[in-house]
């Protein structure tokens, strides 16, 4: 595949995003507990600084990535990563609203620079047949050289191989964070309990909707909040309480697309019923994640099905509007066979990649990758994801605890946040120190979700025509599965969309994963 074609492929993504994407455990080694190992109260880059004399000039990197705030972030960080690294940083920053358009514009032209981050797993996705054009440095060969490298999750790095072949590094994330927040404060004034089934989720929506949970006397509440996002909107988790397997499974010894599966049909049922009782935002398949979360922080809605560690944002801005809010949070949900599942990402959601256009030789890339291997290592990975200590955080037995101006951390933190690689049981970082409840159980729920997490079996598999034609026909099923939960085509009309997607190469499609499953 040519760059033409492989630029063609990234702008098919502006119209669709296809699944999968979006984050911790213990270290058994003991993180610094600063980002210079220094005691409390002395400065960190300072230390740094005239502890680590600098035998060789710094590396010149330049580096590619999403940001996901609305002003490219201070230097302030950036400084001590480049004391600790003995390098000098260029961080290209551009919105990950857009980031798509930008990465195709800079590959289509050649100008992608020596470190390039993705956005997702739909443009690692649509990346692999450039990736097969030998367009990026292959650098399996190279990860036993590094001592930090070497310890990252080989079932992680696995799921991103193409054709067996190493690539990238990942930004590893918790396998399962999804399960419900809800108000409280609104199940307890009612007399609810905390959802054990499906039957008890829909019972709670019903009476946050009717029974005037916020006592104003007006018929003013809902109770789920969503988004239009199969995946990361409610409906995918929804789906894996019903036994959906997660986007494919085995079916008859064949694995199959999870639409093509009854439970997938009793989800939309279950949403659809849902959204006719008025129990959720009628116009969820046009609301923005943004307008979804402020349907719950104005107080309207009482549950937001979702990523669990968005509860922090969530009850910040909450008691905004109504300072007498309590939230929490819950997940093991059992579904209409009184079994508890979760669907599961690959360990990854994102990853880093290294285009030969921008580094010459092996030589660059050994020092790229030494780069990366100090990142990795405790202090590095905890100025990354946490700042500078006495800045952005303290440390509080042992773990990070965020000081309390959020918006200088959101402001100073947040870009790099994002692109560090690995995770706290591979690369040291110090784990996060909660006050508020609601967080500390969503911890905890997420180690249990990842005992009953249903993984992807083809999230290490190949298929040709799913890399060229998945987010096109990945569009279809979306499109009917709305269509379905708001009831301008039944079941049969859903039947209907799913013989064209096999008509259109879904066939194909499965065909391919198959064959690749069985080898």
């Amino acid at each position: 595949m040519k760059k033409k074609s492989v630029s063609v492929l990234l702008s098919v993504m502006l119209a669709a995003t296809l699944l999968l994407s979006a984050c911790s455990g213990n270290n058994k080694e003991k993180p610094a507990a600063s980002p210079s190992g220094s005691l409390p109260g002395e400065s960190p880059a300072a230390e740094s600084a005239s502890a680590s004399p600098e035998a060789e000039p710094p590396t010149r990197i330049t580096i590619m990535l999403p940001l996901n705030i609305a002003e490219t972030p201070p230097d302030t960080v950036e400084k001590v990563i480049e004391q600790l690294t003995n390098t000098e940083l260029t961080y290209q920053f551009f919105p990950a609203d857009t980031y798509e358009e930008k990465l195709n514009a800079s590959f289509a032209t050649g100008s992608l620079p020596q470190v390039t981050y993705l956005k997702n797993q739909s443009t690692f996705l649509l990346m692999k047949d450039a990736i097969r054009e030998g367009q990026f440095w292959e650098i399996g060969p190279y990860m036993s050289e590094y001592p930090n490298l070497s310890k990252m999750k080989e079932f992680v790095l696995n799921n991103t191989k193409v054709d067996g072949k190493l690539y990238s590094l990942y930004v590893g994330r918790p396998l399962a964070r999804q399960g419900i927040i809800y108000r409280k404060d609104w199940a307890d004034k009612l007399g609810l309990k905390a959802p054990e089934t499906v039957d008890d989720l829909f019972e709670m929506a019903k009476q946050f909707t009717e029974k005037d949970p916020d006592g104003n006397n007006q018929p003013d509440t809902i109770g789920l909040a969503d988004r239009n996002d199969l995946i990361y909107g409610a409906f995918k988790t929804v789906s894996s309480w019903f036994g959906t397997p997660n986007n494919w499974g085995e079916q008859d010894g064949k694995l199959n697309p999870e639409f093509m599966f009854p439970a997938y049909i009793d989800t939309m049922n279950y949403m659809k019923k849902l959204r006719d009782g008025g129990y959720m935002n009628k116009d969820f398949a046009a609301t923005s994640k943004t307008d979804q979360t402020n349907l719950f922080t104005s107080g309207k809605a009482g549950i937001y099905i979702g990523n669990m560690q968005d509860v922090n944002s969530l009850q910040k801005d909450l008691i905004k509007n109504a300072p007498e809010a309590v939230v929490d949070t819950h997940a093991l949900i059992k579904g209409p066979n009184g079994q508890a599942y979760t669907w599961s990402i690959p360990g990854y959601n994102n990853v880093v990649l290294f285009p030969k256009s921008a580094i010459k030789d092996e030589a660059e890339l050994k020092k790229i990758l030494a780069f990366f291997d100090k990142l990795m290592t405790p202090e590095v990975s905890t100025t990354m994801f946490w700042g500078i200590e006495g800045q952005h955080y303290e440390v509080v037995d042992g773990k990070a605890k965020e000081l309390d101006d959020k918006e200088k951390i959101e402001r100073e933190v947040k870009g790099f946040k994002d692109s560090a690689i690995g995770e706290p049981e591979t690369n040291g970082m110090l784990v996060p120190y909660h006050t508020l409840e609601a967080r500390i159980h969503a911890e905890q729920w997420i180690v249990e979700n990842e005992k009953i997490a249903i993984q992807d079996p083809t999230a290490a598999l190949d298929s040709p025509t799913f890399t060229s034609q998945g987010v096109q026909l990945q569009d279809l099923i979306k499109d009917a599965t709305y269509k379905y939960m708001y009831g301008t085509i039944d079941e049969t009309g859903f039947k209907a969309m799913i013989d064209d997607w096999n008509k259109r190469g879904g066939g194909k499609i499965i065909e391919e994963f198959n064959a690749a499953y069985r080898q």
